[in-house]
């Protein structure tokens, strides 16, 4: 048999399990991978002018096959993946397959609900930890505790994880999407909690489609009281050239 007959004898990712049967561990779970995705996603397209790029949430990675297939992916809460196409032969990815898509993602994000140990476990071959290092290797890795307010971010150099230190912001620069990520206190969605956040290189915070609307309706609010203070104005300054038996109209 030979290497390419090997190689399309491979499943793809219409072939392997879209999910394990589990649920979203926690109601902040999705409503966190939204705002993610959606405070990006004008970065990412003008990087991606040709739209080449994908996204994953709540996705999985295969990187080996095992059986059943499900031993052999991790599913990221959250994970972006450079020049590769956002869809394949026409229809939505079920999962990321990487002996089909050879390019690892720039970074992956887990979202932890225990202890933290399962998305810490260096254990070959089966911790989560040992998998994102030595077979996937996301370029950035980061494990982001709403309950501590807290997230590590790893960065893979020369084939192993370094934790980052912060920068003077407290934010991680993830180079190459040309943002920061950190924690940012706030409401998103009727919830006050610390928010996995982005930003961009200069430390505005990166905003989602609904907070962007709600910019720009204060700002129309804003421009329309600054539009009916001068027509006050005018009003008085007419009404008192009037008394002085003067014609506003008559000025030029």
């Amino acid at each position: 048999m030979t290497d390419v007959q090997t190689f399309t004898s491979l499943p793809d990712h219409t072939q392997l399990p879209c999910e394990d049967g589990t649920f979203v561990k926690n109601f902040q779970e999705h409503p966190q991978s939204v705002l993610l995705t959606d405070s990006i996603r004008p970065v990412l397209q003008a990087l991606h002018p040709d739209g080449q790029y994908c996204i994953g949430q709540d996705s999985g990675i295969y990187w080996r096959l095992t059986d059943p297939p499900q031993r052999g992916a991790e599913s990221p809460d959250w994970f972006y993946v450079a020049n590769v196409p956002p869809a394949l032969d026409g229809q939505m990815r079920r999962s990321y397959v990487l002996w089909q898509e050879i390019i690892p993602p720039h970074i992956v994000i887990e979202f932890v609900s225990g202890t933290g140990a399962e998305e810490r476990d260096r254990t070959p071959w089966t911790g989560k930890f040992w998998v994102y290092e030595t077979a996937i290797r996301p370029a950035y890795y980061a494990i982001y505790e709403v309950q501590k307010a807290q997230v590590e971010v790893y960065e893979l150099v020369k084939g192993h994880y370094h934790l980052m230190s912060a920068n003077e912001r407290g934010h991680f620069p993830i180079e190459g999407m040309e943002v920061e990520l950190g924690i940012w206190s706030g409401t998103y969605q009727n919830v006050a909690l610390p928010w996995l956040r982005w930003w961009d290189r200069q430390g505005n915070l990166l905003l989602s489609g609904e907070e962007r609307a709600e910019q720009e309706r204060a700002r129309a609010e804003q421009e329309r009281a600054r539009a009916d203070r001068e027509q006050e104005r005018a009003e008085q300054l007419a009404a008192k050239l009037r008394e002085l038996g003067i014609d506003p109209t008559t000025l030029g």
